[in-house]
């Protein structure tokens, strides 16, 4: 039996490469001599970094950053030297699981030290930059960024605003800095949502609350990114706002996009495409992927769907265990997912289930495996 182990990190509770050790423990329980491949996997979220670290030659580079609310912090991304590929996690600078809650504020939370890490990685002549945008603790609309290569974003008298994205209602003029050496590097955006970037599936208001807005911030936010938007088609001649994955990471995907000019693209297929699993695939008779939250937003690019679209076109069952489910999940079996079930034996706080997913992973694995009988599902 040849088993493929694809699961996404369970956010805030285990990572993805401890979700494959539980998995296999459980599945060791009824199928001791199992053939198992672990492919931890991310979607530019939390936990990609891990994933793409894991790439045969892939180098840790280290440099110091600025947390979301302007503290120093030691961080690192990835670098290819084979492709001369920079992959830059920004939630390893920006990312919610830096901050408290009571610090989480997306009115002043800021991206600058994502941007800090994208001006690292052109230190290195990279040909290509990519810059996973999942889990921010920010709304600025990638401003931080841009104020770490150099832009300035200035209020109707000419001073440079507050970093976050409440300031942004102020903006009246963005100033592009004279030097660009992202100009001839292909820059590009995996992300894991296609919102735009305002209205009632925009930044704000979808993941606002999320990153710790209340609901009159969730409409000051709404009101600022349309500020920026008017400022990115006036002064940087790019209309975003539309375009999917604009409000991906509080408004970062649009800011990309205007101000470096950066394509975006789903996550999980950057980061499928970078550790192979389509050749790690070849050959499984069953994959099994996993995730925290199984509901109507996984079909929207997450590493659950992706990893069963490419198990689909071999005629390879996936199976997903998650931490808790909700929904209709018929979207989900016509996207090449064979069955979903929640590891949750019964009612439990988040405290309990966190504390417990180890053990709950391994029991749901090992009653999967017992639907098994000779290498195909009963």
């Amino acid at each position: 039996m040849r088993i493929l182990l694809a699961p996404d990190s369970f956010k805030e509770c285990l990572s993805a490469s401890a979700v494959c050790e539980a998995l296999t423990q459980g599945i060791r329980a009824v199928l001791p001599d199992a053939e198992i491949t672990s492919v931890p996997m991310a979607d530019g979220g939390e936990g990609t970094l891990e994933a793409l670290l894991a790439v045969e030659h892939a180098e840790t580079r280290r440099c110091e950053a600025t947390d979301p609310v302007g503290r120093k912090i030691n961080s690192s991304f990835a670098w290819l030297p084979d492709t001369r590929t920079a992959f830059i996690e920004t939630a390893a600078a920006c990312g919610l699981e830096l901050l408290t809650k009571m610090e989480r504020n997306p009115l002043v939370t800021s991206t600058r030290g994502a941007g800090e890490l994208f001006r690292e990685a052109l230190t290195l002549s990279a040909d290509r930059i990519v810059l996973t945008i999942g889990g921010s603790a920010t709304v600025d609309g990638g401003t931080g960024v841009g104020r770490a290569l150099g832009y300035q974003f200035l209020d109707g008298n000419g001073n440079e605003l507050p970093e976050g994205g409440g300031s942004l209602a102020q903006l009246a003029k963005i100033v592009p800095p004279e030097n660009q050496p992202w100009q001839g590097r292909k820059i590009i955006v995996a992300c894991d949502v296609d919102n735009p970037l305002l209205g009632k599936r925009g930044a704000s208001a979808v993941f606002g609350p999320q990153k710790g807005a209340t609901r009159a911030q969730v409409d000051e936010l709404d009101a600022a990114l349309a500020n920026f938007a008017t400022r990115l088609r006036s002064d940087l001649n790019l209309d975003v706002a539309d375009l999917p994955g604009a409000g991906a990471a509080g408004g970062m995907g649009a800011g990309l996009m205007a101000m470096f000019g950066a394509k975006l693209v789903p996550g999980v297929d950057v980061i499928m495409d970078v550790i192979g699993l389509r050749r790690k695939m070849k050959g499984s008779d069953l994959v099994i992927s996993g995730e925290g939250r199984t509901d109507f937003q996984t079909a929207y690019g997450k590493v659950c769907v992706g990893v069963a679209k490419l198990a689909a076109e071999r005629r390879i069952p996936c199976v997903v265990l998650s931490g808790a489910v909700k929904g209709d999940l018929s979207e989900l079996y016509d996207l090449g997912i064979t069955a979903v079930f929640s590891i949750s034996p019964g009612p439990r706080t988040l405290e309990q289930a966190f504390g417990n997913a180890p053990r709950d992973l391994a029991v749901a694995a090992e009653n999967v495996m017992r639907l098994i009988g000779d290498g195909k599902i009963k």
